[in-house]
């Protein structure tokens, strides 16, 4: 940024960020989903420390200053920004199940660096859509949640030498997603830790054309999702670390349904209807959501009182 200094704005902004599933079968670390489940997150500069409240998910068990994951994102864009402020002021409201496979790290990520960018009297000049996402998924570390967090709808993610790149694409009518969230929470990391560093060329083939294919249906042709969502990737592989929700899988796609592990897990994913009356048991929280069309959304101000509710804004069973 050379020497221009950093000037940062007087009062507080807010961002609404989804949820997000990443994978959707056979598009690991590349095909993402927004979803209509939300938490809210207001910031604003102080003359000095760093205060962080927690209302709904995680509240108790996250951290209530720098190392709270907004607040890191944050420091990570102001350090693109040009400088740190004095002091940070931090509000969340969370409402997208904390390590569950719907991206909570990625939108608290997201959130983090769009709250730093709006609180930078000319952040969105310094620091732009493509930038955005490039820092964003530099920090999570892979771009298949942060791309349709940040941009909405259904994503399509690479990474070039350059950074992270994406598109977002319009979905049919006729993909109604459906989130199965057990209690027991996963580990992105232990999920990851599970995959073999080789896999055989006609599994790598065959989930490659599914991948092409889960494209087509989700933008023009939902009667074939369930062929479309076909992987032999990954999903298997971490079957063993999460045998509930791969026998869920199992369940619901011998009945016809498209399920798939939603990220890194344990949530499931159904991308076609339940069959009526289907009950996966008291240990699952049905959640019929609705896609997120426009992604993160900044505001001026603080929460309001709709914002404040923890079980409001998408979350219905």
């Amino acid at each position: 940024m050379g020497d221009v200094p950093t000037t940062f704005a007087a009062g507080p902004v807010r961002v609404r960020v989804p949820a997000t599933s990443a994978n959707l079968g056979p598009g690991f670390d590349a095909l993402g989903l927004a979803l209509a489940l939300y938490d809210d997150v207001a910031a604003e500069v102080t003359t000095s420390g760093v205060t962080v409240s927690v209302v709904g998910e995680g509240a108790g068990d996250l951290p209530l200053d720098d190392g709270h994951l907004v607040v890191r994102a944050m420091r990570a864009a102001f350090d693109e920004l040009g400088g740190q402020p004095s002091g940070l002021a931090v509000e969340c409201v969370n409402r997208i199940p904390q390590a569950r496979g719907l991206g909570s790290s990625s939108a608290a990520i997201v959130a983090g660096v769009l709250l730093a960018r709006s609180l930078v009297t000319d952040g969105v000049q310094r620091l732009d859509e493509q930038d955005a996402l490039r820092l964003a998924a530099r920090i999570e570390g892979h771009p298949d949640n942060v791309a349709p967090c940040l941009l909405g709808g259904f994503t399509v993610a690479w990474t070039e030498p350059a950074g992270a790149r994406a598109v977002s694409l319009p979905v049919a009518d006729g993909v109604r997603p459906t989130v199965l969230v057990p209690a027991e929470r996963g580990l992105t990391a232990a999920a990851r830790a599970a995959l073999p560093a080789t896999v055989p060329h006609a599994d790598a083939a065959l989930t490659a054309g599914r991948a092409a294919l889960l494209v087509h249906a989700l933008t023009a042709q939902p009667a074939l999702l369930l062929p479309a969502t076909v992987d032999r990737l990954h999903q298997d592989y971490r079957a063993s670390g999460m045998p509930a929700t791969a026998a869920l899988v199992g369940q619901l796609r011998e009945a016809g349904v498209a399920a798939v592990v939603s990220g890194a897990g344990p949530t499931v994913l159904a991308l076609s209807e339940l069959p009526e009356g289907f009950d996966p048991g008291t240990n699952w929280e049905v959640l019929r959501l609705a896609i997120d069309v426009p992604g993160a959304q900044v505001g001026q101000g603080r929460l309001g009182h709709a914002e404040r509710d923890p079980v409001a804004a998408g979350r219905k069973s």
